[in-house]
């Protein structure tokens, strides 16, 4: 029997990600935001960020997010870092968020792709 709790979708992989029904390799996690790395990496640094409340999407981030947003990325600078990113600006990274099946998104919880290290890259 699954157990609905407001800001989670009992069928969503991401939410069972953060509820720990599925493991997964953590680079952060505090109240509002979870952060692991990707299962199939593109770049030698490729994790992604996550918010722990179930958002569909970018389409459905509004001004009742604002904070929750800038919580998010003010921590990709310093994770990017922590998980080997070169300093910039000849090192870096990409952050990416796909949106909608046009946008190419595939898993639709919030998710945002920390991507970095020497190039090339397998793929983005």
């Amino acid at each position: 029997m699954s157990v609905h709790t407001p800001g989670h979708d009992a069928n969503c992989i991401f939410c069972k990600i953060i509820a720990k029904q599925i493991p997964s390799k953590a680079v952060y996690e505090d109240e509002q935001v979870y952060a692991f790395h990707d299962i199939n990496p593109w770049a030698p640094v490729h994790f992604l960020l996550i918010p722990k409340a179930h958002i569909p999407s970018m389409a459905q981030v509004g001004p009742e997010h604002a904070a929750l947003m800038g919580h998010m990325m003010a921590l990709v600078p310093k994770l990017a870092m922590e998980q080997g990113c070169n300093p910039y600006p000849d090192g870096g990274y990409r952050l990416v968020t796909n949106t909608g099946a046009e946008g190419g998104q595939e898993v639709h919880h919030l998710h945002f792709h920390v991507m970095g290290g020497p190039r090339p890259w397998l793929r983005g």
